[in-house]
């Protein structure tokens, strides 16, 4: 069985986060969506907040799990038998990030990064932008998932 991990802090996911996901999922048997937790970050949305997002948005796919973790992505892949870590690229400065995270990894244990690069579409988006835009009272319904925006105006 081929599983993957997806990991980030997802704040708040994104329909680039979303694209990514949705293209990794013909490629993997499970996908798991996990969710880090860094107690060095001021999030604007809270974990169980960002898992509802997430369990959302992908609530069709069977194969697509959502949890939350501690620690390095590469210690939870060894812990769930993991052999895969997804990350999407957006432009040149991603890839020299990741690629020195995914050779760190691959030292670490004998996991694979797979690349895939965004959406020329959405190439532009981050959590970042988005929760700019939302402290600053702006529409971001053109950057997220619906499961977001429902959560935003209630």
């Amino acid at each position: 069985m081929k599983k993957a991990v997806f990991p980030g802090s997802f704040d708040p996911i994104t329909l680039g986060h979303k694209d990514i996901i949705t293209r990794a999922i013909p490629l993997f048997d499970e996908i798991t969506i996990a969710i880090g937790i860094n107690s060095n970050k001021n999030y604007m949305f809270s974990l169980a907040q960002r898992k509802k997002f997430i369990e959302e948005c992908f609530q069709e796919y069977d194969n697509v799990k959502v949890t939350t973790y501690q620690g390095l992505t590469v210690d939870f892949c060894k812990t769930h038998a993991i052999d895969y870590i997804i990350r999407g690229l957006r432009n040149p400065a991603d890839f020299e990030f990741e690629k020195a995270i995914a050779l760190t990894n691959r030292d670490l244990a004998p996991i694979e990064t797979v690349f895939l690069l965004t959406a020329a579409k959405t190439s532009y988006i981050s959590s970042s932008i988005v929760r700019d835009i939302l402290q600053n009272g702006g529409d971001v319904s053109s950057l997220v998932p619906s499961s977001v925006i429902t959560k935003i105006d209630a």
